[in-house]
């Protein structure tokens, strides 16, 4: 939003933001709770998701500078439809739900950029619904590493820019614990990716291709 707003508004959306600082593990959004407003990811990484009963599907992965609670903005829902929580110690700025749609009304590019956003948004949850109907785990999974390295970026030392635990990867891609398992396993051993602490790198960005369109 600082980014993409004129100036001058500059100093009004510093006078009407909250910053926010969450402990891993910590939840800022709950399904169902009134929309409030919506966050920017300041510092850390965060995790959108949904329950069906008992069971967690991860909707995406927010790094700092990304947008989330954004779901919760439109014409007749008042509800936050999804829930948040930090994966790692975060800073989050809150911006309340009146003000933001004003800033949007008075910032063009803003407005521009937050379409964009939506649209793209729009495409990769169609792909990932697409993937549970067409590929198989293994094909999911290398879809999924690969949206990975393009969303959250690469470290250093080539790792992507994510630690995410084989929970939280079965829950993004619809699967289970012990599928991502045994299919991180067979990666490695075909020497496609390597893993140490929750953290993965591409080895053969040209054979994970593959798998994700099969």
């Amino acid at each position: 939003m600082c980014t993409h707003i004129i100036p001058a508004w500059k100093e009004v959306v510093t006078a009407n933001r909250k910053v926010i600082k969450l402990k891993k593990g910590e939840q800022f959004i709950q399904e169902g709770a009134p929309s409030s407003g919506i966050y920017f990811v300041q510092e850390g990484m965060i995790k959108v998701y949904k329950q069906w009963g008992d069971k967690e599907s991860i909707v995406r992965f927010a790094k700092k500078g990304s947008i989330v609670g954004h779901r919760g903005l439109s014409s007749s829902q008042t509800l936050f439809p999804i829930s948040a929580s930090a994966l790692e110690n975060s800073e989050v700025c809150f911006v309340p739900l009146d003000f933001f749609r004003t800033v949007l009304k008075g910032n063009p590019a803003f407005t521009y950029e937050m379409l964009l956003f939506y649209a793209d948004e729009l495409q990769i949850s169609e792909q990932k619904t697409n993937n549970q109907v067409q590929l198989s785990v293994k094909g999911r999974l290398a879809w999924c590493i690969l949206q990975l390295a393009h969303d959250m970026g690469l470290e250093k030392d080539d790792y992507i820019a994510i630690r995410l635990s084989k929970t939280d990867i079965a829950s993004y891609i619809g699967s289970t614990y012990e599928s991502i398992y045994r299919m991180m396993l067979e990666l490695e051993n075909e020497k496609i990716i390597e893993t140490a602490n929750k953290r993965i790198r591409i080895l053969d960005r040209t054979k994970l291709t593959e798998y994700s369109l099969i």
